[in-house]
């Protein structure tokens, strides 16, 4: 047995004498690499035989050698620090798992402890644990009723189904309005100014109010600080329902900053105030409002595009947007297959600032908007004391049809805004289509029935539909023509009219 022994030891000592020397020889190897007594012994034993050339190619040799040393160590240092960072990593992960499971012990004790009570409450009613589940709502206590809590944890509309249980048993209300189109003016210019201290002109509140009848989405322009947001704002309180301001950001590329985007890591739908307020507005027959703050600082086409084509739809029963592809059961009342209506009291304002810092808009959003100018301060002046007022939708539209109706454009008039059109395809190549027309028969009929003239109406729109298409052309190659069509505008409609025409169109010149 004792040779045994000795055979053992010294036939595993190979072995081991083996595995201890390569670690010993890479921890000699380093030493040796790094044995700076060594570098300068040999330096020493050449250094009188070194002509001055040779000497640069010795300081060039010591500087690649501490290089690699360099490269040497700082790897060295790389694999310690993410072997350091990955068994951190592996810790937090143990500490993590743990964590889960003493959660789900919890969740089975709770859940335990919910069976136990439960079965004291049936044991109480005398009942069997089978007839405990048909207990009707009627039969149950109010303190098991307030016990009863909804399960959102399958719900993907969290804000959307908030809105479903807060209009569970809501019906629409008549305010039963009597107001005119002009009063109505005057009341929001007056609630305005006495209320808000905002102060606007009554052809502004014309204009604004026109807008409304003649599109869905009002552009209001101009310098900063000259109460575009104001206004939007105003009407808001106004109506009783606050503007849902949407702060447009320049990352916005696409409609899921609007409406919001399902994420399928959480299986939530991410819900926007824009989306909340279209939901809400379905249930009522309000007026609401959606601003679009400083809608050109991203482009509008890129995020606003489906939103344009939808509400150009000539039924309201195609104003739908899908949501989602799928349907689950617990998806809000009003999503039909993941698609929701877009409401028909819900009007979109935007306000642009035009400088550097922001995109052009282009004519697709142009023609189906309708740009209000807001380049000057109200005035101060002394309002009579006014309230809000509750409006109904249906009977704002109302009133809007029948001016309409009512005030149809005079044949004088169309045959001018013909003479018009020709003369700007002929000297100017620019022609507008049929949606514009109508847009301008709506914003001219309402404008009349708000207190104005037709002409002024007129006036307006073309200035800022029709005439801002000139931008696009060569002003310095056009410059005499402008000349000339200020002439043609003063023969026809009178020198004393088309104002805002012809002062767009001698600013036009200037910027030549």
């Amino acid at each position: 047995m004792d040779t045994f022994i000795r055979f053992l030891y010294e036939f595993m000592s190979v072995f081991f004498e083996g595995f201890l020397g390569m670690f010993k020889g890479v921890f000699l190897g380093f030493i040796q690499m790094f044995n700076i007594r060594e570098y300068g012994y040999v330096i020493s034993m050449y250094r009188k035989d070194f002509h001055m050339g040779e000497w640069i190619l010795v300081v060039i040799a010591i500087i690649v050698l501490a290089v690699v040393l360099a490269l040497i160590i700082l790897v060295i240092w790389f694999i310690i620090r993410k072997y350091i960072k990955f068994r951190k990593t592996l810790v937090e992960q143990e500490s993590m798992l743990e964590e889960i499971g003493n959660l789900q012990k919890e969740v089975v004790k709770l859940s335990n402890e919910k069976d136990k009570l439960l079965a004291m409450k049936v044991s109480q009613l005398g009942l069997k644990p089978d007839e405990a589940e048909v207990l009707s709502e009627e039969d149950a206590s109010e303190e098991d009723k307030k016990e009863d809590v909804v399960d959102l944890s399958n719900i993907r509309f969290s804000k959307l189904h908030e809105i479903d249980v807060e209009f569970a048993n809501y019906k629409p209300v008549n305010y039963g309005n009597t107001f005119t189109l002009e009063e109505l003016v005057e009341h929001f210019r007056n609630f305005a100014a006495s209320k808000l201290h905002l102060y606007y002109t009554t052809e502004m509140i014309r204009l604004f109010i026109s807008g409304l009848s003649c599109t869905r989405l009002v552009i209001l322009q101009g310098i900063s600080g000259t109460g575009k947001t104001s206004l939007a704002y105003a009407w808001g309180k106004f109506i009783k329902n606050d503007a849902i301001i949407a702060s447009v950001q320049p990352s916005w590329r696409d409609r899921t900053e609007l409406f919001g985007y399902f994420n399928e890591f959480t299986k939530k739908f991410n819900e926007t105030d824009v989306l909340k307020g279209l939901y809400k507005a379905n249930y009522t027959d309000d007026v609401y409002v959606t601003v679009l703050d400083e809608m050109n600082i991203a482009r509008v086409e890129y995020y606003f595009a489906e939103m344009l084509s939808i509400l150009e739809m000539p039924s309201r029963d195609e104003w739908i947007i899908e949501l989602v592809p799928s349907t689950w059961d617990s998806d809000p009342k009003l999503l039909t297959n993941g698609k929701l209506k877009i409401p028909g009291n819900m009007w979109y304002i935007g306000t642009i600032n035009n400088d550097d810092s922001t995109f052009a808009v282009t004519d697709k959003v142009y023609d189906r908007a309708m740009p209000i100018d807001i380049n000057d301060k109200g005035q101060v002046f002394e309002p009579e004391d006014r309230d809000s007022l509750d409006i109904n939708s249906s009977y704002l539209e109302g009133l809007f049809e029948a001016a309409k109706a009512k005030n149809k454009l005079s044949e004088e008039m169309e045959k001018k805004i013909d003479d018009m059109d020709n003369y700007v395809i002929k000297h100017f190549r620019i022609a507008f289509g049929n949606r514009i027309v109508k847009q301008m028969r709506d914003f001219v009929a309402t404008f009349v029935e708000c207190g104005g003239t037709e002409i002024d109406a007129v006036d307006y729109f073309i200035a800022r539909k029709i005439f801002r298409k000139f931008e696009q052309l060569n002003i310095a190659y056009i410059r005499d023509e402008i000349d000339d069509f200020i002439k043609w505008l003063d023969q026809t409609f009178g020198k004393e009219h088309f104002n805002e025409c012809k002062d767009y169109l001698t600013r036009l010149k200037k910027l030549v």
